[in-house]
């Protein structure tokens, strides 16, 4: 029986020189991986990521760090990949606390509430009295719109009514519509996998529209909830033999860091 193969990593690294997304894809991190890691660096930081190099896959894998430091002079920052149930990459710190919310409340950054989650509001374009499935957030055209967490694009395209619109399937039981976007975020297609923090669009009116803004959902179990009060997970923190398999990694990582 052939030994088993050990584990073949390498290590990159890059000055960050521009922006934090420019040195981290410099050295083969995916823009989804990025959105969810530190933007804040100044230029002079580093980065430093290790890759896995041998698996069948390298193409991808190579893509996909297993562990990132973000160097701000003498102060350094280590996250690590860890995988979910379902094969989802989330970052944790050493101690096993994942980075960030695991959603953000808010996929942009806008002027107002135009238009709130109700059970019955009178359409100003259809002209009758139905429900609205989610929050009307105005914003100039061409405003990012991001993932407010990590999934994969259901469905990506034109709709009657939503005109350009995002279907995120996110961690059960949550999925998130981005609809009456001006345009799409390049490279994203029915099957992407986005990551909390990208940008996946832009504001505009496209679809049934009175004016610029984004047209946001969010559904538990394919039931539309209130975006703006909806419970959302915070968060995650490993425990137990999972956490612990977690540490000997870590230490592992580490030490090519």
């Amino acid at each position: 029986m052939p030994a088993a193969q050990a584990p073949a990593y390498t290590v990159r690294e890059a000055p960050v020189e521009r922006t934090f997304a420019a040195a981290a894809q410099s050295i083969g991190v995916d823009a989804g991986t990025t959105a969810i890691l530190s933007r804040d660096l100044q230029p002079g930081d580093r980065v430093r990521a290790v890759f896995d190099t041998g698996s069948d896959n390298s193409k991808d894998a190579s893509r996909e760090p297993l562990a990132v430091r973000i160097m701000r002079g003498s102060t350094a920052h280590d996250v690590f990949l860890q995988k979910n149930l379902h094969g989802q990459p989330v970052y944790y710190s050493k101690d096993g606390v994942s980075r960030g919310p695991a959603f953000e409340r808010y996929p942009l950054d806008f002027t107002r509430v135009s238009s709130a989650f109700s059970l019955r509001r009178f359409d100003p374009v259809l002209r009758r009295w139905q429900s609205h499935d989610g929050v009307d957030l105005a914003a100039p055209v061409g405003t990012p719109v991001r993932a407010t967490a990590r999934g994969v694009i259901r469905f990506i395209g034109r709709q009657t009514g939503y005109g350009n619109v995002v279907v995120i399937q996110n961690p059960a039981p949550f999925s998130t519509t981005f609809a009456h976007l001006s345009r799409f975020a390049k490279g994203l297609r029915s099957g992407s996998r986005v990551m909390r923090d990208q940008v996946i669009g832009y504001v505009g009116k496209t679809g049934w529209a009175t004016g610029p803004h984004l047209h946001f959902e969010v559904h538990v179990n394919d039931v539309p909830q209130d975006p703006l009060k909806v419970d959302l997970p915070r968060k995650r923190s490993l425990a137990g033999d999972e956490l612990r398999q977690f540490e000997s990694r870590v230490a592992q990582l580490t030490a090519l860091l």
